[in-house]
């Protein structure tokens, strides 16, 4: 980031702190990872001891692009081009350089309503705060039973208690000093696993994208993942569903006719939506949500620029 409390630390650096951690909790060391994805610009993989001779690249659709690193870990596996890999995730907004005017390109070309020019969060601004509030309840409640501390390290804790009446006197706020974040998974074939001695979390089943109206994207892309993975929406114990803001899920999850006790069990929108980082920290959540509530089928979802969803379905057992 410009000028921010994470100006002096490189992407590549956090990163690779973030590899050396999950694989460190996975039990697999630098040298059996055979490639690393990163939904960024930029790849940390040498910096996390994985050798040279192990490819990094990236993969870059805004917000969908930690879930869209996954698919494509996935699809290696699967046609057996790599036994082990670390989708990794990275998003770092800085704040302004001085007073010279500049163009950001991501809220520009990525975030911006084409057709009417205004900000995406406008079109969320005027609807009812309930939905916010809900999030916030369930986060506060996750947190208190200890259900996030396996997959957060707290640096700042939202507080707790939310009411109708405070939040609805809150502005839209984007903090003035950025955000960075980054988020990992390990992906492996389900024979590697057993030679290293590891319990998966879950299996990927399918996943899907797909183009919609800028919010709704998550709408046709659950219904295709649904389909290839043979479910219907009635299968599935928990679902994961990215709150950019808190209209989007309600609106996906009416439009779907979800069960509300379903749907982003342990809060989302005070958790954040880094850009390049939420979709893989909706994944890891769902993982281990499914873990706690004994269920077995679960499906993570977001919208990303242009309109366009992301949807990915996974099963435990």
């Amino acid at each position: 980031s410009t000028n921010g409390a994470l100006s002096t630390v490189p992407v590549r650096d956090l990163g690779s702190t973030v590899i050396r951690q999950v694989l460190k909790r996975a039990a697999v060391a630098p040298e059996e990872v055979s490639e690393v994805i990163f939904g960024h610009v930029l790849a940390a993989s040498v910096g996390a001891g994985v050798p040279y001779s192990a490819p990094a690249w990236s993969c870059r659709i805004i917000g969908g692009s930690g879930l869209q690193a996954v698919c494509l870990a996935a699809q290696s596996t699967r046609i057996g081009d790599s036994s082990t890999i670390t989708p990794d995730l990275v998003h770092l907004t800085g704040i302004k350089i001085g007073e010279k005017p500049l163009t950001d390109r991501i809220l520009c070309d990525g975030l911006t309503e084409a057709f009417h020019n205004y900000h995406m969060g406008i079109r969320a601004e005027h609807t009812r705060p309930e939905g916010a509030v809900l999030s916030q309840d369930r986060t506060e409640n996750a947190q208190k039973a200890g259900r996030l501390d396996r997959e957060i390290v707290p640096v700042f804790c939202p507080h707790h208690g939310s009411n109708i009446e405070a939040m609805s006197k809150l502005k839209p706020c984007f903090l003035m000093d950025g955000t960075g974040t980054v988020t990992t998974v390990v992906l492996m074939k389900k024979s590697e696993a057993g030679n290293c001695g590891l319990t998966p979390l879950a299996q990927i089943v399918s996943w899907a994208q797909a183009g919609a109206f800028m919010g709704i994207g998550p709408i046709p892309a659950i219904k295709q993942a649904v389909a290839k993975a043979g479910w219907s929406s009635e299968d599935v114990d928990v679902f994961e569903i990215n709150e950019a803001f808190a209209a989007l899920s309600v609106a996906v999850a009416k439009e779907l006719g979800l069960n509300p006790e379903k749907v982003n069990t342990g809060g989302a929108i005070v958790l954040g939506h880094p850009l390049g980082a939420s979709d893989c920290r909706i994944l890891v959540t769902l993982l281990h949500a499914l873990e706690q509530k004994g269920g077995h089928h679960g499906v993570a979802a977001l919208s990303t620029r242009g309109g366009m969803g992301i949807a990915m379905c996974v099963q435990r057992g």
